[in-house]
């Protein structure tokens, strides 16, 4: 079985014999290890020509031996036959010559925030505080034309690396659960209050972001995904009542509309599930995806097991901040092996992952252990 079989079938009700391994926000490991990645230097990541950007893509999946990637979109053709990069003296440069300009790239910073002197959170001027300000802020988005969309060439991209590198990969494209989307508009603090004290005006704002998730999932369908991955973050922080109405009400119709167009879905929820076990699973997903043991709390991949029963398929929660990097070679295996064991107690539904993003410090060769080991272990 090549890694599309594995992991179509470990998200399917009658599970894999053998077990995929997948690394999650590969775009951040791509970001902090470009070097030890790609030949190629790192302003190639917005070079506009398909080729080239097929080629690193190339690079980065063979280089990696996961079972997944993520399905990128192109420019369309119009736009790209305009673009050219630019280096310069002080810096590269994306150049539009239809439109004389040019704008500085920047070079990407390994730990992302951490890297500018800090963790980082949204702290909006101007929050919305009317349903007809969230209705300027986020348009309705307008429909999704397929014909339209690959006569205009954005999905050459795809159509290129699903005829080469890609062809035994499993395919997926990312979507914000719209309840994380209005993180953005009022910032940690603000969203909390307002759950809290105004449920309608984020129920509107979930309205306009489950709009703009459906038009993803449309336009992953368009590029020929397999899967969706549906993010979803600090909503362990709020009461179980409140996540029923303002999250599971939202997420279930877009796993729906995932599986209506012939895709499957798996549900990344951040935080500690505890108290909300039923809830994860009326989502609806095709796989739940948890967070490693972290931040004072405890999730042990035997009581996910059990707690699933079997209902969805469960993706791995190995720990990628401390285990991934740190462990003996001997002690990863040893809780690879646990986790798989785990998987097949769940009816072979079980996809060998991290809890969260590789680290900075995770060596590109160890994170090519860790699939080798998981590829051999789940056979």
């Amino acid at each position: 079985m090549n890694g599309r079989e594995k992991i179509a079938a470990a998200l399917s009700t009658e599970g894999t014999p053998e077990i995929p391994v997948v690394i999650p926000y590969e775009g951040i490991l791509i970001r902090d290890h470009w070097a030890d990645l790609s030949a190629l230097p790192w302003w190639a990541r917005e070079d506009p020509d398909v080729a080239t950007q097929a080629a690193w893509r190339s690079a980065v999946a063979q280089a990696l031996e996961g079972d997944w990637a993520v399905l990128p979109t192109a420019r369309p053709r119009a736009a790209r036959g305009s673009l050219r990069l630019e280096p310069r003296a002080d810096g590269v440069y994306l150049v539009d010559g239809a439109r004389g300009q040019a704008r500085r790239l920047r070079a990407p910073e390994v730990g992302g925030w951490t890297a500018r002197g800090g963790t980082e959170s949204v702290h909006p001027e101007h929050p919305p505080e009317t349903v007809e300000e969230i209705e300027a802020r986020i348009p309705a988005p307008a429909p999704l034309d397929g014909h339209r969309y690959r006569e205009e060439g954005r999905a050459d991209l795809a159509d290129a690396l699903l005829a080469g590198a890609y062809a035994g990969l499993y395919p997926i494209r990312h979507v914000s659960a719209p309840l994380w989307g209005c993180y953005g508009l009022w910032g940690y603090e603000g969203l909390m209050v307002r759950i809290a004290t105004a449920p309608d005006l984020v129920a509107a704002a979930c309205d306009r972001f489950l709009a703009l998730a459906l038009r993803d999932v449309k336009e992953a369908a368009i590029l020929g995904a397999t899967g969706v991955f549906i993010e979803d973050c600090l909503t362990d922080q709020i009461g179980l009542p409140a996540f029923r109405r303002l999250n599971v009400a939202y997420l279930r119709p877009l796993t729906e509309a995932i599986r209506a167009v012939a895709m499957q879905s798996i549900y990344y929820y951040c935080g500690d599930p505890a108290g909300k076990w039923e809830a994860l699973l009326d989502v609806g997903a095709d796989a739940l995806a948890l967070e490693e043991s972290k931040k004072g709390f405890t999730i042990d991949i035997e009581e996910a097991v059990e707690r699933v029963g079997g209902r969805c398929a469960l993706l791995g929660n190995l720990d990628a901040i401390d285990l991934l990097p740190h462990a003996t070679e001997e002690a990863l295996a040893a809780e690879i092996r646990r986790q798989i064991a785990a998987g097949r107690r769940n009816g072979g539904r079980f996809v060998m992952s991290l809890g969260s993003p590789v680290t900075p410090g995770t060596s590109v060769e160890r994170v090519r252990t860790y699939c080798r080991l998981a590829r051999a272990l789940g056979a």
